[in-house]
């Protein structure tokens, strides 16, 4: 506590209004900031979570499609301290994830300050404390407030902003345009010819929902892509990897897996669907690119109702000239692009992030930086990821809070003669 008092040294202590945090502010409200703020709960270690949107989870309430479920079984999307109910399909629904973290967070009683947007946060070196503020917006009044604390973790994830593309002529285009944290459901699009820009889960799922709504879809394959079957003879896919690399190497397990996916979707090249040369998993380890799991899209691929294209050279008016020449009538363009993280907007430190906003120490190290700063979610091994990130940081910390409060006790003990 005697470091908070050096920072009425600075100019700007006292023009906004400034909360010392007795534990760690966690930045983000998603998945990994609850799963770190039960972990904590459960080590006896208070903590304040900031969220910039209004709800926890925000991108799965409010930026993802209708049709959304897990694409990989339960048993590894659940958080730490808490499964998903029996009852729960094995491949939950967007609507029973959202139920999920929602009693998560009522169970851990993990209360965020919503509203609450980072503007900036640096570490001080002459109190040795984070200071983070913050702006929140209620009307027309807008509150600044800056929370001191000894530790930050940054849980914003790698999906905190849309990445939009710059493709020539895209402003030209008369059509509509959304990304695809906008998209809901292929209702709207009936009858239309729509231009999907992207192939990876969501490009593909969108896809397959557009072509379910009549619509014609047709999507964007610039690179090569994995498309694995979400599962192999009644089995997940995934489970039955990662059961795999517990006995054989990785290289072995990914040629496996091919000749497996080979057996059940059979040579997927023919339909402008190129395998990369890197196995699945190896590419997911080293590049964070995830393989594709099939719920139904090389189906339509094949009968025609979805048409596979190559690259975009330009957009116009009412129409896209392909990389081959090629030119299509289109009605509407979804952009499929995926996310970035945001960490560079409002950070302040160059050691422990790099500047496309990951840890620059890969997993399973990425988790724990210098002067009290820690990264949850950003393993690109999904929810398994953040909840090992998060245990991780509870149990670190958790260490030297019982150690403090226990060197405190000692001294505030009265001694009787």
């Amino acid at each position: 506590m005697e470091n908070f008092f050096r920072l009425v040294d600075h100019e700007d202590f006292f023009s906004r209004r400034c909360v010392w945090v007795n534990g760690p502010v966690i930045v983000g409200a998603g998945p990994s900031g609850l799963a770190t703020a039960a972990c904590l709960r459960e080590q006896g270690v208070p903590f304040m979570v900031l969220e910039r949107a209004d709800c926890i989870a925000s991108l799965w309430q409010k930026r993802t499609y209708d049709r959304l479920k897990l694409h990989l079984p339960k048993q590894f999307c659940q958080l730490p301290k808490l499964p998903f109910p029996e009852d729960f399909p094995e491949y939950p629904t967007k609507k029973q994830f959202i139920e999920y973290l929602e009693s998560y967070a009522r169970h851990f009683e993990i209360n965020p300050r919503f509203n609450e947007c980072v503007q900036s946060a640096r570490y001080d070196e002459t109190s040795g404390l984070w200071r983070v503020k913050t702006v929140s917006t209620a009307g027309s009044t807008r509150t600044e407030v800056e929370y001191i604390c000894k530790w930050l973790v940054v849980a914003t994830g790698e999906n905190a902003e849309c990445a939009m593309p710059e493709i020539k002529g895209l402003s030209e285009f008369k059509g509509e345009i959304i990304h695809a944290c906008d998209y809901k459901s292929g209702e709207s699009f009936r009858g239309k010819n729509v231009l999907v820009v992207g192939c990876g889960n969501s490009g593909m799922e969108l896809s397959l929902d557009l072509c379910n709504h009549n619509a014609s879809p047709s999507m964007v394959v610039r690179s090569s892509v994995h498309v694995l079957p979400r599962e192999v003879f009644g089995k997940s896919t995934f489970e039955l990897a990662v059961l795999l690399m517990q006995w054989i190497p990785l290289w072995l397990v990914d040629k496996l897996l091919l000749i497996l996916a080979w057996l059940v979707v059979g040579n997927i090249e023919k339909y402008g669907l190129k395998r990369p040369s890197t196995g699945p998993f190896e590419l997911k380890n080293t590049q964070g690119k995830t393989p594709v799991l099939d719920i139904g899209t090389l189906e339509k691929i094949r009968s025609g109702g979805i048409d596979v294209i190559p690259g975009i050279k330009r957009f116009y008016n009412r129409e896209v000239e392909l990389v081959n020449g090629k030119k299509l009538d289109i009605d509407a363009v979804v952009l499929a692009t995926g996310y970035r993280s945001n960490v560079p907007s409002w950070l302040q430190e160059g050691e422990f992030f790099s500047k496309n906003g990951f840890p620059k120490r890969p997993f399973p190290h990425g988790w724990k930086g210098n002067t009290g700063l820690y990264a949850v979610g950003f393993t690109r091994r999904g929810l398994s990821g953040a909840s090992s990130d998060a245990m991780k940081i509870a149990q670190d910390i958790g260490n030297v809070w019982k150690h403090e409060t226990k060197q405190k006790k000692q001294r505030t003990t009265a001694c009787h003669r």
